[in-house]
């Protein structure tokens, strides 16, 4: 290793930092951060570091960097753009024993600021000893996307167990037991979930030997898989489809996003089709609950968003009423999704101010919907699952009076490389399908902003850049 890792303890100790500069108003934001002391040296400061003196928050030594700035000082930056001066800062601190760190001059440092992961008080440092600051950053940006800021809050947790884990356990190995064992279970996922008086409370049975550790560890993770593009994917929906046990998962999930799943974990297929449900829909809901009572974790992953015509609610009414825990995880829905990758803004100050969302399932060969609320001007008609009753769809809007050379988009496998859009008015519509022939799942857009498209089109297949 070039440089020993170590975090060290400046809390209301003086620091110094030599510079007034955007550099300079950078580390002192660090150094904020962890309470110190702050002394910058310069002629001249920023306005964020001006803001700071006015608010006492700094002392500022307006003139040039002199040895003596040194004396009673705990740590040095030095973040100026003159090398001598920066040269001399190093030499001088260094000769005092002193930590001193040269912004972008690793040969004169003595420590090194890494990129920072904070979830205070859990902090992760990543360096690579100042060969790439940029590669560094990016190493943070990928471990940022795994660590839940909520680990801060665990860490909170423990802290304020730990004289109540030395008075139970005399022994080192076995405190380390407890907490491997309390951390890799149910505790653990109540404060990522947001249920830190829950966790507090079971962490103080599992301690008085009221409970076992591994009580409730079946639980259900409702997770919105989006509507297809793994990207769009959230932190929380990732962890929870990598821990899970089992898998039910739906036909609108995209092969991208289930392959996300842990691969060892079961799959069970509860997709439906039009006129084939491969599992009636309470025959899931009491299969979600069976799998969680028998210890494990269940992942019911769904397109889309799972509260929007995604039957979400309907799954976890009976887990409440069965006392089985449960979390949701909202996913980006198709509405937005599709629009949003098609160039098709749902809102518009100059063409639309609200938008609307429904479901067009035939049943008995009708669609019964609020057609007049439907046909009101300068909105979005977003409609699901309408492609079977398109014909009906565009009938009862211009009989409701909308016109019809109103812009319409379908679009067909949204955010995905297979994704195809087709425009056309709700005259046009039909013969537009007829030559096209769209597949479910389409998705089916109506209004002006439908225009937009041909100058907000962002999105490219592969298929469409080959042919560019």
């Amino acid at each position: 290793m070039d440089f020993l890792p170590i975090f060290l303890s400046i809390r209301e100790r003086r620091c110094l930092v030599v510079g007034g500069g955007e550099i300079a108003s950078r580390k002192v934001a660090l150094l904020r951060e962890a309470d110190a002391l702050i002394t910058v040296v310069s002629p001249d400061l920023t306005d964020s570091l001006n803001s700071l003196k006015s608010s006492n928050q700094l002392t500022h030594i307006a003139r040039q960097f002199e040895a003596t700035d040194l004396e009673g000082v705990h740590l040095v930056i030095a973040a100026t753009d003159d090398d001598q001066v920066n040269r001399l800062v190093s030499e001088l601190a260094q000769a005092r024993c002193l930590p001193c760190n040269v912004v972008d001059s690793p040969a004169l440092c003595s420590f090194v600021m890494p990129s920072i992961i904070d979830r205070s008080p859990v902090v992760i440092a990543v360096s690579t000893g100042g060969a790439s600051p940029i590669l560094a950053r990016l190493l943070r940006g990928k471990i940022e996307s795994i660590i839940p800021t909520a680990y801060g809050r665990l860490a909170e947790l423990t802290r304020s167990f730990r004289d109540k884990v030395k008075e139970r356990f005399s022994s080192v190995e076995e405190r380390r037991t407890f907490w491997e064992k309390v951390l890799g279970g149910p505790v653990t996922e109540m404060v990522l979930s947001g249920q830190d008086e829950q966790a507090r409370t079971t962490l103080e049975e599992i301690l008085s030997n009221e409970v076992d550790s591994d009580r409730c560890k079946g639980e259900v993770y409702l997770v919105g898989g989006g509507p297809g593009d793994p990207d769009l994917l959230s932190f929380r929906a990732l962890r929870l489809m990598q821990q899970a046990d089992v898998v039910l998962h739906d036909r609108l999930v995209s092969e991208g996003v289930l392959n996300l799943t842990r691969r060892d974990a079961e799959r069970i297929y509860v997709g439906k089709e039009r006129s084939n449900h491969s599992m009636p829909q309470n025959e899931i809901n009491s299969l979600l609950a069976k799998l969680a009572k028998q210890g494990k974790r269940v992942l019911r992953l769904k397109g889309g968003d799972p509260f929007i015509f995604g039957r979400g609610g309907e799954e976890i009414e009976t887990l409440a009423a069965e006392g089985v825990p449960f979390q949701v995880v909202p996913g980006v829905t198709a509405a937005s999704g599709c629009s949003t990758y098609a160039g098709i803004p749902l809102t518009h100050r100059d063409y639309a101010q609200s938008t609307v969302f429904v479901t067009g399932q035939l049943k008995d060969g009708t669609i019964d919907l609020n057609w007049d609320l439907l046909s009101q001007p300068r909105q979005t008609v977003v409609i699901y699952m309408g492609l079977r009753g398109i014909d009906i769809i565009c009938d009862k809007l211009v009989e409701h009076g909308v016109s019809p050379d109103m812009p319409v988009a379908l679009v067909q496998q949204g955010t995905t490389a297979n994704q195809r859009v087709i425009t056309a008015t709700l005259s046009t519509l039909h013969d537009a399908i007829e030559a096209e022939k769209p597949k479910a799942p389409t998705l089916i857009i109506i209004g002006e902003v439908v225009t937009l498209r041909e100058k907000l089109n962002w999105f490219k297949t592969p298929a469409e850049q080959s042919s560019e």
